[in-house]
């Protein structure tokens, strides 16, 4: 007879509190999209009520005052275009200097450099960067995408650094003995191993860049390139702020950045099993 496991009752209650910590926020956002002003009540019960009557006006009032379609398309272009090139070059630049450190201190001196840019505040960067970018023609999404590179390098090349860790050297040493490049190796041999690497890095550039208000607000100023997020500042006024829309819009936001974290969520299990059962 095989002994019952007696149940972790603290980790229990604690893992529910997290969930209904977690939870509770979105089934807010949720009530509120779909309610009309006049439902919205400062008393808890009549917050936690269910709308009187289920409706998307708020959110078809909220593609309009956003002008959805138009802020989504320079969200996503934005955000693809940072994490393919993110992935592309962070990955090389972290390859380059993971091995380079083992080799010459020189490159263990780059590597600090770089990392040391995750504790610069934007907040201290913001006003050189508005009058360099502008100078050099870089006020628009171009130039934010570049700025986004340039803020992501630090942490990214971090991940893909230790990540190569676990990557034997041996294998490139084999590569080399068959007469391959260093470039052809990177790209056939190296590149497709850190596949859950890439993942993780897709997922934080991304949740970071599609979140992001300032860097769009103080570049694109004027352009009349909104952001999604750029664009929900419209239901923000002097008198206000218009929550039952503002949260409609907010849901929509969410949905595309969430389909792509799962995917990619997915991709890191898939890179570990496959890594697990290949060792």
């Amino acid at each position: 007879m095989q002994k019952k496991k007696k149940a972790n009752w603290m980790l229990t209650i604690v893992l529910l509190l997290g969930t209904v910590t977690v939870f509770f926020p979105l089934y807010m956002a949720i009530l509120i999209a779909f309610k009309q002003p006049s439902e919205m009540t400062n008393d808890v019960a009549g917050a936690l009520a269910f709308p009187e009557r289920w409706s998307l006006e708020n959110f078809r009032q909220a593609m309009e005052v956003t002008d959805f379609w138009h802020s989504l398309g320079n969200s996503l272009l934005i955000t693809i275009a940072t994490i393919v090139l993110a992935i592309l070059i962070h990955s090389l630049a972290g390859y380059v200097i993971g091995r380079g450190m083992a080799k010459k201190k020189s490159f263990r001196v780059i590597y600090l450099y770089i990392v040391s840019g995750m504790f610069v505040p934007f907040s201290i960067l913001m006003m050189p960067l508005v009058k360099q970018t502008s100078q050099m023609g870089l006020g628009n999404r171009a130039g934010v995408i570049l700025l986004y590179l340039v803020f992501y390098m630090p942490m990214n090349v971090l991940l893909y650094t230790g990540y190569l860790k676990n990557i034997p050297e041996a294998l490139e040493e084999a590569a080399d003995i068959d007469g391959a490049s260093a470039w052809k190796t990177y790209w056939q041999i190296i590149f497709p191993m850190m596949m859950p690497m890439h993942a993780t890095v897709a997922i934080l550039t991304a949740l970071g860049t599609w979140n992001d208000v300032m860097t769009p607000l103080v570049i694109m100023a004027g352009t009349g390139q909104n952001t999604l997020p750029l664009a929900q500042l419209n239901f923000q006024t002097q008198f206000g702020t218009n929550y039952n829309l503002a949260f409609a819009s907010y849901i929509l936001a969410l949905i595309p950045i969430l389909i792509f974290y799962v995917i990619c969520q997915k991709q890191i299990l898939n890179g570990v099993a496959n890594g697990a059962v290949k060792g």
